[in-house]
């Protein structure tokens, strides 16, 4: 069986919470298997369970572009009452997961130093991000070293700011606990 590549762990704080943007329509916003399905950025698709969470209300603002990004209109246009709230979560005792924030993390990781962009684009003209085929390979090298997921800088700003999750749930009863759900106009705006 062939060696697996380490990475960076660390053991997240057992009081942290996390956020979540979630559509208000969801019958369980703290359900992993969608991303099992369709994959995200640190999980292919078809593989593991994963839930994707936000380190703090102003990295899921950022995200916020994101959850509206397949849509014509801009968080500014969303309805009160059908925009997506925030879920705020907190995760099972002990968990340690692969670290890709810090510096030495990212190094470890095999990412550029300058991540979630590369340090300059493959045309030499404007970023590149690093794309999520790269992060999943390090997602899985997480998942199979049994890492309970990768703490990362958030790619939805090409300077690395905010930090997000992506949990990987030791078992199918292992599961994040809803501890508040807060109305869009009180997150978002606030």
């Amino acid at each position: 069986m062939p060696t697996i590549a380490r990475l960076l762990s660390e053991s997240l704080p057992d009081s942290a919470s996390w956020q979540r943007i979630a559509d208000p329509a969801w019958a369980d916003p703290v359900d992993p298997s969608f991303a099992a399905t369709i994959g995200g950025r640190w999980n292919p698709p078809g593989s593991w369970p994963t839930l994707y969470l936000n380190e703090d209300i102003v990295t899921a603002r950022l995200n916020m572009a994101l959850f509206t990004d397949p849509f014509p209109y801009e968080p500014e246009d969303l309805r009160p009452d059908h925009a997506p709230v925030l879920v705020e979560v907190r995760l099972p005792r002990s968990q340690i997961v692969a670290d890709v924030h810090t510096p030495g993390g990212i190094a470890k990781a095999g990412l550029p130093a300058t991540y979630p962009v590369y340090p300059t684009s493959p045309t030499g003209h404007g970023e590149a991000k690093v794309g999520h085929g790269t992060c999943q390979d390090v997602g899985q090298r997480a998942h199979a070293l049994g890492l309970r997921g990768v703490r990362c800088r958030s790619a939805t700003s090409p300077l690395g700011e905010g930090r997000e999750l992506a949990w990987f749930p030791a078992t199918a009863r292992s599961r994040a606990t809803i501890v508040d759900t807060t109305p869009f106009v009180d997150w978002y705006w606030a």
